[in-house]
């Protein structure tokens, strides 16, 4: 945990400056800080840290969430949003995991091994301001799965955290990845062919393999998340804005064009945004 609130600050800080300077805001202009993290905790927490190394007003309000693992920077990105539209003024997203220092002593557990073949570190920021010329967020859902709760865990050892994920997931979220496509869609009434773009988290390259072809996703619609998922690899919660950031580099976006960011949680979760481009 020490090492955590070295370690996290300054990714932040980088982040965090990035978007502002991304979306021409300055520090003070922030109204709404929202920090996401599963992989590191203490208190005062980065959160408030972050607050003073950034030069944010002093009237900042913060909210940190926790322990929502890799489905995390969705409900904090609509956090974000709800706020920024309530007060009319611009909040800031960051996401940071940094499960490389959960790394556990040699073990003769395969799935441990490939656990940390899989995660890795990073720190993202977004920027969300009230009629912003970016991605606006239309409409969120979210559906639990009943009793399925002991599938993805993060507990704490002597050791550290020891991530568990298990084999069941992929299975579950072939599932129930159609009935939160089809409750956002039907929310909204658009289809999937509206779509013009899928930011899906690359929990594994099976996830992405089952959430592809239980929606009924053209082939290579999610080859974003894959790209992210080789290069990058897990990156716990930050990593669907990594994929994100992906798709609007892949796509030429247009005024109206659709793009589903979507996302899993312990629990298990599943997490949906309609974005549309302003």
């Amino acid at each position: 945990m020490a090492r955590f609130q070295q370690e996290a600050l300054g990714l932040c800080i980088t982040a965090a400056q990035g978007a502002l300077s991304r979306a021409e805001l300055d520090p003070s202009d922030v109204s709404h800080l929202t920090v996401v993290s599963c992989t590191g905790y203490a208190m005062p927490g980065v959160d408030i840290r972050l607050v003073h190394e950034l030069g944010l007003s002093i009237g900042t309000q913060r909210v940190h969430i926790g322990h929502m693992g890799c489905g995390g920077a969705v409900p904090g990105l609509t956090v974000t949003a709800d706020a920024a539209a309530a007060r009319g003024r611009p909040g800031l997203l960051v996401c940071v995991e940094l499960p490389s220092l959960h790394i556990q002593p040699p073990s003769p557990d395969l799935d441990q091994a490939l656990i940390h073949a899989l995660f890795s570190d990073a720190a993202v920021a977004a920027a969300v301001v009230p009629d912003g010329g970016g991605l606006e967020v239309i409409d969120s859902v979210a559906v639990t799965v009943r009793g399925s709760e002991n599938l993805a865990t993060l507990d704490v050892t002597d050791q550290g955290f020891r991530m568990g994920l298990s084999p069941e997931v992929p299975r579950l979220l072939e599932a129930h990845a159609p009935e939160t496509a089809d409750t956002l869609f039907e929310r909204n009434g658009i289809s999937a062919e509206d779509v013009t773009a899928w930011a899906v988290h690359p929990g594994g390259p099976v996830i992405l393999d089952v959430v592809e072809e239980s929606i009924g996703l053209p082939a290579g619609a999610l080859e974003a998340g894959r790209t992210v998922l080789r290069e990058h690899g897990n990156c716990s919660s930050a990593t669907v804005m990594i994929v994100l950031e992906e798709v609007c580099r892949r796509h030429d976006l247009s005024s109206g064009d659709l793009v589903v960011l979507m996302a899993f949680s312990p629990g298990i979760t599943l997490h949906a945004v309609l974005l549309r481009k302003s």
